[in-house]
């Protein structure tokens, strides 16, 4: 069973695997991990326009929605980059790929992640819960497992904190993430990375994203 001494590389299991190969747990859903704390809790009560929809039910204050315009609401095609890990032991230089995939926002303020550097048998897939705090802003909160891959342990668990802003076309979004690698009980931390996260909207006419 691999300790949670690994890297954060072989957690994230992708291009910059090299880079990461020192000590530090698993630490993405696919790559996919945050920061506890990163995201301070947001006020909608005075923003212009808010209002509850009324078919979406009431999760952890998730209900609240401003209409208009496009919504984060749909599936995107997801990347985070590297930027200010230098300091990481060992460093992940600026734009090199920590993650990718495809994710789901839906209308009732969840999200759903399937990792693309991140093996089935460690756990690719993920979940989150997401708040709107602004006309294109939003906030994400992330969790994932992480398990080793040869004896199905757990070894990690993953916090995923994301801020993005969408483009006024609803096409695209772009912002920060934090991601946070804990131990399995969730008490000791273990890694931090942090850096850009861009996505694309993927349609019913996207063939290739």
């Amino acid at each position: 069973m691999r300790t949670m001494s690994r890297s954060i590389a072989t957690t994230f299991g992708i291009a910059v695997v090299a880079t990461l190969v020192v000590s530090h747990a698993n630490a993405q859903c696919g790559a996919s991990l945050g920061l506890p704390g990163a995201v301070a809790s947001q006020d909608l009560q005075p923003l212009a326009r808010l209002q509850v929809a009324p078919a979406t039910p009431s999760v952890a204050g998730f209900d609240r929605i401003i209409l208009g315009g496009p919504s984060i609401v749909g599936m995107w095609e997801m990347t985070f980059v590297s930027q200010n890990n230098l300091a990481h032991n060992p460093p992940i230089p600026d734009g090199a790929v920590i993650d990718f995939g495809y994710s789901q926002w839906h209308s009732d303020g969840t999200e759903f992640l399937n990792s693309g550097a991140r093996a089935p048998a460690t756990q690719n897939y993920c979940l989150g819960v997401w708040q709107q705090t602004g006309r294109f802003t939003y906030v994400l909160n992330h969790f994932a497992l992480s398990y080793d891959a040869s004896s199905g342990a757990l070894n990690g668990k993953v916090n995923i904190r994301e801020e993005v802003t969408l483009d006024r076309g609803g096409s695209t979004y772009a912002g920060t993430f934090t991601i946070d690698v804990y131990d399995p009980t969730g008490t000791t931390h273990v890694d931090h990375v942090g850096g850009q996260v861009t996505g694309t909207r993927v349609t019913v006419n996207t063939t290739f994203p």
